[in-house]
């Protein structure tokens, strides 16, 4: 069973810098995609960031430029480093894994970002 755990939320001052990482365990297939949404209290689930195989990435508007998404060697991590954090990315932040062979999507349960203004 394929499940994916998230760590590093907490509560910080805005301005501040949060690293979330997450990791995929019970994969026999590599991803090819991993990323990070979040959702904000009372909003849609937005994609934060992505990366593919091939480095491919994306960034949703409002983070690019302050948050980073990176993935080890083994492509069984990704991470996503974030700075000059604001009030608005206060949510839950999800990590997913997309598994090419099975075309299924695997999600963690999430980890909560807090920045105090």
């Amino acid at each position: 069973q394929v499940q994916l755990v998230e760590s590093g939320g907490g509560l910080v001052q805005a301005g501040g810098s949060l690293r979330l990482s997450c990791e995929a365990f019970g994969l026999f297939v590599p991803l090819n995609e991993m990323g990070w949404y979040r959702q904000a209290p009372g909003k849609h689930r937005e994609l934060a960031a992505n990366i593919a195989n091939g480095g491919k990435i994306n960034y949703a508007d409002s983070v690019q430029g302050r948050f980073t998404i990176s993935r080890d060697d083994v492509k069984t991590r990704v991470y996503l480093q974030m700075t000059s954090l604001r009030s608005e990315d206060t949510g839950d932040y999800i990590c997913y894994g997309h598994e090419p062979l099975a075309n299924q999507t695997y999600w963690g349960r999430g980890t909560q970002v807090t920045v105090s203004s």
